[in-house]
C-alpha cells in the first residue's frame, strides 16, 4: 500500500472506478459528481460516469476533516461577511474540496468566486507556501484538530480561525450547505477546539460555545472486484482498531467512524449518493455483531 500526499481525490476516485487503483478515500460527493458526469467529471459524460460509479464499493465511513474560513491577524478582513474583492484561497483546481469551499465562503458571504471574489486555487503543496508568501487576503480549507497546516502557517503570524456563525448555519443557504452531498455536521465544544491549538498562535472566533461548521463524509472506496477476503481483512483491521482511533490523537472523539451499526442515511451513502459496501466489508461488520443496511448491500 502506497500513501500519496497531496494527491487531488478527484482523479484518485476515478482511477478506483476505473479499476486502475486499489483504493482510495473517496468525499462522498465525488461518487454524486461521476455518476452524473457533472462537475470535475464533465468530460466523461453521464453515461459513462454512471457506469463507473457504479464500480465503486465501500468498506466503511468515516467524516473527517472540518471546513473553516481563516485569515493571518493582520489581514485587513474584519469581518469574514464582507470580503468582497478578496484574494481566498479555496481548494486545489479539480478537488471536491473546492466545491465545498466555495459552498462555505457562499454561505459565509453570498459571493460567488470570480464576481464578489478571486479565488486562489493550488495544487495541495503548495497551499502553504501560497498563503504564506503573502499570496493571499484568507483561506478556506479543510482541517483536522489540530491541523498542522495551520499550525505551519500560525508559524509566520498569528492567524484566526471562524467558524459558521449560528444565524448563518440556521439559514436556509446554511442548512444547504451542511447537509448537502458529501458533507457531515461537525460541533465540538470551543474550549476544547482551542486547547488543541495552545500553545500556538493562533485565535478560535464562535459566537457561542461549540465551533460549529461541517465535515466531509467520506468512504474508504475499492473497486467491486476487490477479492472478497482481502475487503474483509482489510475492514476487520480498521473495526479492530477503535479504541486507537477515538484515543490517538485530539480530533479522535469527533470524528464520526462507522464502528457500529450502519444504516446508510447517517453515512450519507443512501440519498442523494448512492454508494454499496462491498461484500467482504459487510461480512466483517457482521462477524463484529453490526448490522447493515438494505440499502448499502450489492
Amino acid at each position: 500500500m502506497q500513501i500519496t500526499e497531496g494527491a487531488t481525490l478527484t482523479n484518485s476516485v476515478q482511477a478506483v472506478a476505473e479499476g486502475q487503483l486499489d483504493m482510495t478515500p473517496a468525499p462522498m460527493i465525488l461518487p454524486f459528481l461521476l455518476a452524473r458526469g457533472i462537475g470535475p467529471y464533465a468530460g466523461i459524460g453521464e453515461e459513462r460516469g454512471a457506469e463507473l460509479a457504479g464500480n465503486m464499493r465501500a468498506l466503511f465511513f468515516s467524516s473527517s476533516s472540518a471546513f473553516v474560513f481563516t485569515h493571518y491577524n493582520n489581514s485587513d478582513i474584519t469581518d469574514i461577511r464582507n470580503i468582497e474583492g478578496k484574494r481566498i484561497w479555496n481548494g486545489p483546481a479539480r478537488g471536491a474540496a473546492l466545491t465545498s469551499g466555495r459552498a462555505l465562503i457562499k454561505a459565509l458571504s453570498g459571493l460567488q468566486d470570480g464576481t464578489g471574489y478571486e479565488g486562489v486555487q493550488t495544487n495541495w503543496p503548495d497551499m502553504v507556501s501560497t498563503i504564506t508568501g503573502g499570496g493571499v487576503d484568507g483561506w478556506v480549507s479543510p482541517e483536522g484538530l489540530p491541523s498542522g497546516r495551520q499550525i505551519t502557517i500560525a508559524a509566520t503570524g498569528g492567524i484566526t480561525i471562524h467558524d459558521m456563525p449560528s444565524d448563518i448555519l440556521n439559514s436556509e443557504l446554511g442548512q444547504q450547505v451542511v447537509n448537502a452531498p458529501g458533507h457531515a455536521r461537525y460541533t465540538v465544544p470551543v474550549d476544547e477546539y482551542r486547547a488543541a491549538y495552545e500553545g500556538n498562535d493562533i485565535t478560535i472566533v464562535t459566537d457561542d460555545d461549540t465551533f460549529d461548521t461541517f465535515a466531509v463524509a467520506f468512504a474508504q472506496s475499492v473497486h467491486a472486484s476487490m477479492d472478497d477476503d482481502l475487503a474483509y481483512a482489510i475492514t476487520k483491521a480498521y473495526l479492530d482498531a477503535e479504541e486507537r482511533f477515538a484515543t490517538g490523537a485530539p480530533i479522535g472523539q469527533y470524528l464520526f467512524l462507522s464502528f457500529g451499526d450502519i444504516d446508510g442515511v447517517r453515512e450519507g451513502a443512501c440519498g442523494p449518493v448512492q454508494m454499496k459496501m462491498h461484500p467482504g466489508a459487510i461480512r466483517a461488520y457482521e462477524d463484529a455483531g453490526h448490522n447493515i443496511a438494505d440499502c448499502l448491500r450489492p
